[in-house]
């Protein structure tokens, strides 16, 4: 593969920087429109909203992040088959700014139209999106040759991107909706995605090469065909075991962190006091919460564990204190709404819901060495495609669910009464469930047959691993080898 010789910035090859741009204003265009969508659903006609009921704004939200993560794997077959990454990157961008701006397209353009252009908006972003999400990632590790010691360190660079692009976006394209009108919070929306493809488009060859031209599906069919018909071992078995039991428990981690781009945000619009003297934070804001938070406290959770050395907890009991995390947000929730006192006219501290997203964020910085990197390392080579679009499929799932669960909130008086035993529920069942984890933790370590690897001394890998965690939820880690 030819890669392209033109110098570095800061140590790495200039292409990592592209793909660090392209990937970040893509963020920025998802993020941004996800913040304002469930918003932009309930409000009043009137207003410029679409007057949906909570329930039925829920279940539409989690039918399309439920799609957000099945698409990729048409996306990533198409890419590696027929259309290449670089191709597939420039279509699925293409696709979703136009998604983006039919969302956008003020109503009285499309006056008695205004509910079919929505869904054609949403089509085209869940097109787009399944083109564009599995490719980026692989091109990273493209840039490098096997082995260079760079190659993890250019990955902590592209997380950070991620996270910024995630952070940045409620806070541009919510203020713009909320203090405007909603069609040009999604016109801002699509304007990062035309950035995202134009920068592609005008520095791709030079900074990139061939690199992400030529569908690479032959060489992995060469490298496994051999090994197709082979029956699988007892060894293979066990790990088979544990990505399907570390499934069940991702589906009930992401079905309660993914409240916040649903139940909560609603909570945040309607129930909280968002007053800071003079000046009310738009609700989208919280949005970005989550990805500061990650920032922050990604290298503080590496440094811990790396200071912990052989003391460090495996994955299982990682992720059993990332569910008792999560349940421990949901407490700050149930605060919130007896505070409330059953009254949906009493509004809430914004406290509670900061300190709710602190403990969900400390939750999912504890699951990364679980995941696609789980999947990577766990599944036999002829089964891993196979495994990760199960693995896709859990979480795929896990958003139907958080929807699904976020649905029963009602309306009025109700509602307070509503998501007091909706955060309750949710906050047992992730401590029971841990609780379960956590026993079982031995058994899972002994079936990894040690793929569970060894502790690194090293922050730099740990920091890695922790912002990993974000990408690999969104189904945009790298390539295990």
């Amino acid at each position: 593969m030819n890669k392209p010789n033109v110098g570095t910035f800061l140590g790495h090859p200039k292409g990592l920087f592209l793909l660090f741009g392209t990937e970040m204003w893509e963020r920025f265009s998802y993020y941004g429109m996800r913040a304002i969508l469930v918003l932009y659903l309930v409000d009043l006609v009137e207003h410029g909203g679409l007057g949906f009921s909570r329930a039925d704004a829920l279940s539409l939200y989690g039918t399309f992040t439920m799609l957000v993560y099945l698409t990729p794997l048409i996306g990533g077959w198409l890419a590696d088959n027929h259309l290449g990454q670089r191709r597939s990157i420039i279509i699925g961008g293409v696709l979703m700014a136009l998604g983006q701006f039919a969302l956008g397209t003020p109503h009285h353009f499309v006056e008695g139209f205004e509910i079919e252009m929505f869904y054609i908006g949403l089509g085209l972003l869940v097109c787009g999106n399944g083109l564009f999400k599995p490719n980026i990632s692989t091109m990273v590790g493209d840039l490098y040759n096997e082995g260079d010691h760079r190659r993890d360190g250019a990955f902590t660079i592209f997380y950070m991107g991620i996270n910024l692009g995630a952070a940045f976006a409620p806070l541009v394209v919510g203020t713009i909706a909320e203090k405007a009108e909603w069609q040009y919070g999604f016109v801002a929306a699509g304007v990062g995605m035309v950035i995202s493809v134009i920068m592609q488009l005008t520095f791709g060859k030079k900074y990139l090469g061939n690199i992400g031209i030529v569908p690479a599906a032959k060489l992995a069919q060469q490298s496994s065909e051999s090994n197709k018909k082979e029956p699988l071992t007892a060894e293979e078995r066990d790990r088979i075991k544990v990505i399907f039991i570390m499934g069940v428990f991702t589906i009930i981690f992401w079905a309660g962190f993914e409240q916040a781009g649903g139940l909560m945000n609603l909570f945040a619009n309607e129930y909280t006091d968002r007053m800071i003297g003079a000046f009310e934070v738009p609700a989208s804001w919280f949005q970005s919460v989550n990805a500061i938070f990650i920032v922050i406290f990604a290298p503080i959770i590496a440094s811990i564990w790396v200071k912990m050395g052989d003391n460090e907890p495996t994955s299982p009991v990682k992720f059993a204190l990332a569910l008792v995390l999560l349940a421990i947000g949901f407490f700050f929730m149930i605060g919130a709404t007896l505070q409330q006192g059953g009254d949906a006219s009493v509004k809430t501290s914004m406290i509670w819901l900061i300190m709710a997203y602190l403990f969900h964020t400390l939750g999912e910085l504890c699951l990364s060495p679980i995941g696609l990197s789980m999947v990577t390392k766990l599944a036999p080579l002829r089964l891993a495609s196979l495994l990760m679009g199960i693995w896709f499929f859990f979480t795929a799932l896990a958003n139907k669910v958080a929807a699904f669960v976020g649905s029963f909130i009602g309306e009025g008086n109700e509602a307070a009464n509503n998501a007091l035993a909706i955060f309750s529920g949710i906050a047992i069942t992730a401590i029971v469930s841990g609780i379960i984890m956590y026993m079982i933790s031995g058994k899972l370590v002994d079936w990894m047959h040690g793929a569970e690897g060894q502790h690194t001394d090293s922050v730099e890998e740990k920091l890695e691993e922790e912002l990993e965690v974000t990408a690999a939820h969104e189904g945009v880690s790298k390539q295990h080898s």
